[in-house]
């Protein structure tokens, strides 16, 4: 029976209900990626087990620690830890097995993350948290054991280098299962369905056209550069307006400008350090009569204040 796709009752903030055999599945390949690095390590059979529980339960560990709700999925679960431990004593004995099917191990890792995204977001969902915690627990869950693996052996998290969109697929796999819930009140069922769905597009995408994720970007030149322009359009455009100011003003009787020498901002950057940089004339004020003090009105006529301040 398909269920139905629009909840009728509003957002549907129950916990999404994953068959076992899938869950079991997600596990499963979540663990073997801990089990291919540790066969390309040599590691011994400790070691294949624990990369195994990393990569399969180390993402809704670091989800339910965060979380802190009581509800440990590893724990509770009463096949979880079984099947990382069964992947990875398989794993070191029978390691060729693994390597002889490398595609389809591929699909079915970029599978399992999109249902560890999923039932992240969705436990984010049913414990009420803002949308900012939904998606960060979504993405956690989705690539939180990769990065523990790789924090446990040492190397940089393969998330954070460049690569095929891995960490970003999660990331809007979590925010559509957010806005497919609670603003389209689609069910969880088909909110899974779509957000798995939306996770592995990208990454095949991304994996066919070779789209590598940004890395060593500098944009401080770019916008220095375009600063500056503004900068310079802007002090053209005001020695443009002194310019119409003076023309004004300079054929009219009663007004006085005065003038300052200023260092010409280019030359002076130009010309650090030296002393001979050229000035420009820049305008310090402009009187009227209107701003000569009511006293000095008094005392004479206009014709006579404009004598004295001539003469002083």
């Amino acid at each position: 029976m398909i269920p139905e796709l629009i909840s009728a009752s509003g957002p549907d903030v129950t916990a999404v209900a994953i068959p076992a055999w899938l869950d079991a599945s997600a596990v499963a390949v979540g663990s073997v990626s801990g089990v291919l690095v540790a066969t390309e390590r040599k590691l011994d059979l400790v070691g294949f087990i624990v990369l195994a529980m990393l990569g399969g339960l180390g993402g809704g560990l670091i989800r339910d620690l965060i979380i802190q709700h009581n509800d440990v999925y590893m724990v509770n679960s009463s096949y979880a830890i079984p099947m990382t431990v069964l992947v990875g004593c398989g794993g070191f004995l029978f390691p060729s097995l693994l390597t002889r099917f490398p595609h389809l191990i591929e699909w079915v890792d970029i599978i399992s993350v999109g249902l560890f995204v999923a039932a992240g977001s969705d436990k984010a969902i049913v414990y009420h948290m803002n949308p900012w915690a939904v998606v960060l627990m979504g993405t956690v869950t989705g690539v939180g054991g990769g990065m523990l693996r790789d924090i446990f052996l040492g190397d940089t998290p393969r998330i954070f280098q460049r690569s095929n969109f891995y960490a970003i697929c999660a990331v809007a796999g979590s925010i559509a299962f957010y806005m497919l819930i609670i603003h389209a009140n689609v069910t969880g069922e088909w909110a899974t369905a779509i957000s798995v769905a939306i996770v592995i597009l990208m990454r095949r995408l991304s994996l066919h056209f070779n789209i590598l994720s940004p890395a060593n970007v500098d944009l401080a030149p770019v916008v220095k550069k375009k600063v500056r322009i503004i900068y310079h359009l802007a002090q053209e455009d005001g020695r443009e307006s002194s310019r119409r100011i003076l023309r004004k003003f300079e054929g009219c009787d009663g007004y006085q400008i005065t003038y300052v020498q200023q260092p010409s901002p280019d030359v002076a950057h130009a010309q650090s350090g030296e002393t001979d940089a050229s000035c420009t004339r820049v305008i310090d004020r402009i009187e009227i009569e209107d701003d000569i003090p009511e006293e000095a009105s008094q005392s004479g006529s206009p014709q006579d204040i404009g004598d004295r301040q001539q003469n002083s």
